[in-house]
């Protein structure tokens, strides 16, 4: 008889895990607390307390090659950075073409997930549920918790002395969705995230002026990069990776940081950071640069106090006669349905093995599913630890010892500490490549680059130096897929097709520029030529 999965959440982490489960001929029951899919992607206008929401103009900011699950391309006339709206339509797809709806149960809460009583046996789960008024208790073999860490924010008004007199309307940026409402206001955003700087940006079109207060500056990337391709397209890959390791950190970050300030200065407008290139996420905030120099964005430091009507600044400076404050300061994560025994989360903290399995459990029954931040998608990675984790729970793949687990989780922690600035999340961040190659050795599915080379070199290249997809992890071995060696070799194509929609006549022999251009292809292949001679 099938094992049988709870799956708590139905978004872009649950949906894809549904699909593992159906996959392994495991039988998958997802709770999701709302009516419909998308978790964090999916729009409403109000913000409802204990879900994820978003803004309405959010655009996402990994591009569409990058985040697609590794079996299903998002299709070709898509754009490349996505509205939400569209997002939402891919998961429809997703979910409408590998029939997961009917494995899941909307508008079903998960009250408490505990141990069965003979869990040390049998690695069971009682789940305990509730729907239209109802609870219900069902037995379950293995548990993955679906969660993500948009839910519950972080809302740091102690931190700021007089904010108790200030008169204006004080809101987290998890409730913002318009900016008409906002109009001819002057308002101060707290944290300098994507949330914080798209948000700035897409009221500053209607308001008075946006004050964007930021305690340590960041550095800022364009979603848009060399030629005209998604920035992770460009730079998520295995090639560049290995340079990224190999290469001095120093000189990394002087070429990051050179790289970037060539756009626009970055001390010139306020926002150069106090940490290096390496140090913490740079955020995609292509439009922010144009608000600061055309002046509806003024970036301002830290805080230092509220008064009745204003704020005063760390550098002494204030501002008077603003309407509204909203801080976007991110988010906390909890697990409320599972006792503290079990999973423990301490200042943004928890110990899991790989992100993934919690360390003292006597079955490996427990699997979080994308509980990081990673500098990239997350779709690929929770479709990854979902793989891994469904054949750990059919015993086709063993986990180390705890003291093992232990041991790896503390040099992860360690390393960032090592490696990152200090920040709320630090220790779910992870570099995307390395992760996505990590959690691959351990499912069996990361191809290998040697027998691709000698046996398909086409593909070897793509694979090298070309974007890290998510469809590189389907070539071979377990959930192996057809289609991946085509989707892998068209992502160019796809790519160029929702952005040349307009078809631009060819260059001809009578226009001055074609021969410039037929001479330096020319002289480029007698070079190559040279070479080759000279290292025959």
């Amino acid at each position: 008889m099938a094992k049988t999965v709870a799956v708590i959440g139905a978004g872009a982490s649950g949906l894809t895990t549904i699909k593992c489960c159906l996959d392994e001929g495991l039988q998958p029951t997802c709770f999701e607390r709302s009516e419909d899919i998308g978790g964090l992607w999916r729009f409403q206008e109000c913000d409802i307390d204990g879900q994820a929401s978003i803004y309405k103009s959010l655009t996402i900011n990994t591009s569409k090659e990058m985040m697609s699950y590794s079996d299903f391309p998002i299709p070709a006339d898509f754009p490349n950075y996505m509205h939400h709206s569209k997002v939402m339509e891919y998961f429809r797809m997703y979910a409408k073409h590998f029939n997961l709806l009917e494995y899941i149960r909307f508008k079903a809460s998960v009250c408490q997930v505990k141990k069965s009583p003979d869990f040390h046996i049998t690695g069971q789960w009682e789940v305990v549920t509730e729907a239209n008024g109802k609870r219900e208790s069902k037995i379950f073999d293995a548990i993955m918790v679906c969660t993500g860490h948009h839910v519950y924010p972080y809302f740091p008004l102690d931190s700021f002395p007089g904010v108790k007199k200030f008169k204006g309307r004080i809101m987290h940026s998890r409730e913002y969705k318009h900016p008409e409402e906002f109009r001819d206001q002057r308002i101060l955003v707290i944290g300098l995230g994507n949330s914080g700087a798209d948000i700035s940006v897409d009221l500053s079109h209607v308001t008075k002026q946006i004050f964007l207060s930021t305690r340590t500056g960041t550095w800022v990337v364009n979603r848009v990069s060399d030629d005209g391709y998604p920035l992770d397209v460009v730079h998520f890959t295995r090639f560049k990776t290995l340079l990224r390791q190999s290469l001095p950190v120093a000189l990394v970050n002087l070429w990051g940081e050179r790289k970037l300030n060539s756009r626009f200065n970055h001390e010139n407008y306020g926002i150069k950071p106090q940490h290096r290139f390496l140090s913490r996420y740079p955020i995609a905030a292509d439009d922010l640069p144009n608000a600061i120099i055309s002046g509806r964005v003024l970036m301002k430091p830290n805080v230092k106090e509220f008064t009745e009507r204003g704020v005063i600044f760390e550098d002494g400076s204030q501002e008077e006669n603003i309407d509204t404050v909203i801080f976007a300061t991110g988010y906390n994560f909890a697990f409320p349905f599972i006792d503290e025994s079990i999973i423990n989360v301490r200042n943004n903290q928890v110990p899991l093995y790989k992100y993934v399995f919690p360390l003292h459990l006597e079955k490996p029954t427990l699997a979080i599913i994308g509980l990081l931040q990673p500098l990239g998608a997350i779709m690929p990675i929770a479709e990854l630890q979902a793989r891994w984790a469904t054949r750990v729970f059919k015993g086709l793949i063993r986990l180390p010892s705890a003291d093992a687990m232990m041991e790896d989780v503390a040099k992860k922690m360690k390393k960032n500490e090592q490696w990152y600035a200090p920040s709320q999340h630090i220790s779910l961040q992870v570099q995307y490549v390395d992760h996505v190659d990590e959690l691959a050795c351990l499912a069996g599915v990361k191809p290998n680059l040697l027998s691709l080379f000698l046996t398909d070199p086409k593909l070897g290249w793509k694979v090298f130096f070309g974007p890290c997809s998510a469809a590189q992890f389907r070539l071979h071995g377990p959930g192996k897929w057809e289609g991946a060696r085509d989707a892998i070799l068209t992502q160019k194509e796809r790519i160029v097709k929702s952005t040349k929609t307009r078809q631009v006549q060819a260059c001809t022999a009578i226009h001055g520029t074609s021969v410039p251009c037929v001479l330096i292809k020319v002289l480029g292949c007698f070079a190559v030529l040279a070479v080759l001679v000279a290292f025959w």
